[in-house]
C-alpha cells in the first residue's frame, strides 16, 4: 500500500498533463500512486494518461464519461489506497520535494492536515504566496482564526496546497458536493476541518498554481453574480463557524464571518516588478545534465553543490530568507565560533560584499549574534532547535541521495574520508 495518492481529475488537459504527471513521478518522495481520473476528455489526454500507465506502474488511469470535477474527484477517491491524499490540478505542478515536506511534517507532529504555501504562476512570472506566517501546530479553533481575517484567501480554500489523513474522509464520508458548480473544494475543506483536531502549515511552497482562462477573473463573471454565487456559500460558511466556536464568541465574531461576502480572493494576481515576484525558474536551483560518459569529479562535485544549494533554498523559504543567507548560517552553525566575514566568504562561496547585509538580517532573527572581531564585523549561530533539525534533515536527504544502496554507517566513513582527505591537501 503507498503512503501517499494523488488524485487528478483530467479534462481536456493534453498541453499541460504531462507536466504534472512528470512533477509527481520525480517527486524525491517515491512510496505515492498517481491516480489520473479522465472526466470523458475529447483531446489527446486520454493516449497519454494510457502511456504514462503503461510505463510506471504507480499510475492508475480512470476512464469515465463526463461527469464534473467533483464526480471525477471523488471516483479517485474510491480507487485510492494510500494512507494520505493530495489532490492536484492538470494545469499545474508541484516542486520535486514538495510531498516529502508534507508528509514528514504530517508524520512527525501527528497533524490530521497539513497546508504549505504555494507559487502563483502567472506567464514567466511567479509569486510565494502563503497566509499563516508561522510553522507552529495549530487546534481547529486558531487555524480558524487566521482564516476569519483571509476569508477568501486562496491557501484556505484550495485543496491543492493540503495533506489529507484518508482514514478521516473515509469515516466520515467527506466527499465532493457535485451539486456544487463554484467553490466546491472550499466546501470539503470546511467539512474536514471539522473533523480535524490539529493543522500543521509549513512554509515551504508545495505548488505552481497557473492562472489560467478557466479561473472566474477571466472569465469576468458580474460582480453581482460573484456575491450571489458567494452568498449560496455562505451558509456553508457560518454553520462551520458555528461548530468551532462557542456561542458567546460565535456572537462577537459574526461580523467579521460576516466579511466573507464581500471580501475578494487575495491570491488571484502575481504582478511583474512587484517584491517577492520573480522570473519563472529563479525561485529554486537550475540543474544542467551533462554527458554521462563525459562526467568526472568535477561534474560529481557540481551535482553536490546544486542539491544542497537546493535543500539549503527550501529551509531559507520557510524562514523568509534568501540562499546565501541560509548558507552563512549553516556555516556558523557547524564552525561554532565567531567567523570573519572573509572567513565566511571563502567556505561558503557567498561574496564577501553581501556577507555584511546576510549577517545583520540573520542579527534581526535572532539566528546569530554580532561582534566586532579583527578587521570588521564577525558572526556566531544562536543555538535553535527549529532550524537544527531542518539542517539536520537536510543533511539527511543528501546522504540518501548520494548513498546509491550504502548504509547509514558506509556513508558516513565515505564522507569522512573525504573531508579528512581534502582538508590535509588544501592545508
Amino acid at each position: 500500500m503507498p503512503e501517499v495518492s494523488f488524485i487528478v481529475p483530467v479534462y481536456n488537459a493534453e498541453k499541460g498533463v504531462g507536466k504534472l504527471i512528470k512533477s509527481v513521478l520525480d517527486q524525491e518522495y517515491k512510496d505515492l500512486e498517481l491516480i489520473l481520473v479522465d472526466d470523458g476528455s475529447k483531446d489527446g489526454s486520454p493516449a497519454i494518461l494510457d502511456r504514462y500507465q503503461a510505463e510506471d506502474g504507480r499510475v492508475k488511469v480512470i476512464h469515465k464519461p463526463n461527469g464534473g470535477v467533483s464526480a471525477a474527484r471523488n471516483d479517485g477517491l474510491k480507487a485510492a489506497t494510500g494512507i494520505y491524499v493530495r489532490f492536484l490540478d492538470a494545469d499545474d505542478w508541484i516542486p520535486d520535494d514538495s510531498t516529502k515536506q508534507m508528509v514528514r511534517a504530517i508524520q512527525e507532529t501527528g497533524a490530521d492536515l497539513v497546508v504549505g504555501d504555494f507559487y502563483r504562476v502567472v506567464g514567466e512570472n511567479l509569486a510565494k504566496k502563503g497566509s499563516i506566517p508561522s510553522d507552529k501546530l495549530l487546534t481547529t479553533e486558531e487555524y480558524a482564526e487566521y482564516m476569519m481575517e483571509s476569508p477568501a484567501d486562496y491557501y484556505y480554500g484550495v485543496i491543492w496546497n493540503k495533506l489529507y489523513k484518508r482514514e478521516i474522509l473515509e469515516e466520515y464520508q467527506i466527499r465532493f458536493d457535485k451539486s456544487l458548480s463554484f467553490c466546491e473544494d472550499f466546501v470539503f475543506n470546511l467539512e474536514y476541518v471539522l473533523h480535524a483536531k490539529t493543522i500543521q502549515p509549513i512554509q515551504a511552497p508545495v505548488y505552481y498554481y497557473v492562472k489560467t482562462e478557466g479561473s472566474l477573473v477571466s472569465q469576468n463573471i458580474n460582480p453581482v453574480r460573484l456575491v450571489r454565487m458567494k452568498t449560496s456559500l455562505y451558509s456553508y460558511y457560518d454553520q462551520f463557524f458555528r461548530n468551532i466556536l462557542d456561542e458567546e464568541e460565535y456572537r462577537a465574531q459574526r461580523g467579521n464571518i460576516a466579511s466573507f461576502l464581500v471580501s475578494a480572493a487575495t491570491d488571484e494576481f502575481t504582478i511583474p516588478m512587484m517584491p517577492g515576484t520573480k522570473k519563472l525558474g529563479e525561485e529554486t536551483i537550475p540543474i544542467y545534465y551533462f554527458d554521462e560518459e563525459n562526467e568526472d569529479i568535477y561534474t560529481a562535485i557540481t551535482y553536490m553543490k546544486l542539491a544542497y544549494e537546493r535543500y539549503m533554498n527550501t529551509i531559507a523559504m520557510m524562514h523568509s530568507l534568501e540562499l546565501p543567507d541560509i548558507k552563512v548560517l549553516n556555516y556558523l552553525k557547524h564552525a561554532g565560533r565567531y567567523c570573519s566575514q572573509k572567513e565566511i566568504s571563502q567556505m561558503t562561496g557567498v561574496p564577501q560584499t553581501t556577507i555584511l547585509a546576510s549577517l545583520q538580517k540573520l542579527n534581526l532573527k535572532g539566528f546569530v549574534t554580532l561582534d566586532i572581531h579583527g578587521t570588521g564585523l564577525a558572526g556566531m549561530y544562536v543555538h535553535n532547535e527549529e532550524l537544527e533539525k531542518e539542517f539536520a534533515d537536510a543533511q539527511n536527504d543528501m546522504k540518501k541521495l548520494c548513498a546509491n544502496g550504502m548504509n547509514e554507517q558506509e556513508v558516513s566513513a565515505v564522507v569522512r574520508g573525504i573531508a579528512a582527505n581534502l582538508k590535509e591537501h588544501l592545508k
